[in-house]
């Protein structure tokens, strides 16, 4: 589970930093905000692993905030760990019924919060999401970022890589241009739609050499599809 991003948003700049010791020492990536705002935009733009999400903040409540992330389909899958000073029952079971997965109350220590949040992710990383992907000899490995086509490896930025991955995780579903920008280069990156166009050329021609290019397809009118079937 090392190297997953957690956002840590707590309006408390101390607590941020001790978490964000903790987390780093077992070898997580960090992202902190004070307040509802600054998360979103960072949820949206760099679309972390975890949540860890305080109960009480300026501005709209962890609880409403949970709520929001939950309806909202670019977020709703992303888990969310709530950190209060409410020990009450009835303040855990509003916390779980808004959405979040685990609830930790103050004060705790380092070694519980990373053993929390080693199980969450455990529970909630879907099965064989850090595995290999094999499509007609055409091989992803997300852990190594490495490409395997018929025993060669090829070489792609790292925008077609997560392109290709995307594809390759959601087979025979046709995607707009906008719905890529969405779930690849995250929703808050001010891009032209065209940009997604240049991306699958490149994509295309890395993929060209070996013969897998035909796997991505154009939709006319919609926009792409990753599909082993005949166009």
């Amino acid at each position: 589970m090392a190297g997953k991003k957690v956002l840590i948003v707590d309006d408390e700049a101390p607590i941020r930093e001790m978490i964000m010791v903790a987390l780093e020492m077992a070898g997580y990536d960090c992202l902190e905000a004070e307040h509802t705002q600054e998360a979103h935009s960072i949820i949206v733009d760099q679309q972390p692993d975890l949540i860890l999400l305080d109960w009480m903040l300026p501005g709209a409540s962890g609880i409403e905030f949970a709520r929001r992330l939950k309806k909202d389909e670019l977020t709703a899958d992303v888990p969310i760990i709530m950190l209060t000073a409410k020990s009450e029952e009835d303040n855990k079971i509003q916390g779980l019924e808004a959405g979040a997965d685990d609830y930790i109350t103050k004060p705790f220590s380092p070694r519980e919060l990373v053993a929390r949040l080693k199980a969450v992710l455990r529970r909630t990383t879907p099965q064989g999401i850090e595995e290999t992907i094999e499509v007609n000899g055409l091989e992803l490995n997300p852990v190594s970022h490495r490409i395997i086509a018929n025993g060669d490896a090829v070489d792609m930025g790292p925008t077609e890589f997560r392109l290709l991955q995307f594809f390759m995780t959601h087979q025979e579903r046709a995607y707009s241009r906008s719905q890529l920008l969405d779930h690849v280069w995250g929703g808050n990156v001010y891009v032209e739609e065209r940009t997604v166009d240049v991306h699958i050329r490149r994509l295309r021609k890395a993929l060209t050499e070996t013969g897998h290019d035909n796997l991505i397809q154009t939709v006319r009118g919609t926009g792409y599809r990753f599909s082993t079937n005949a166009a």
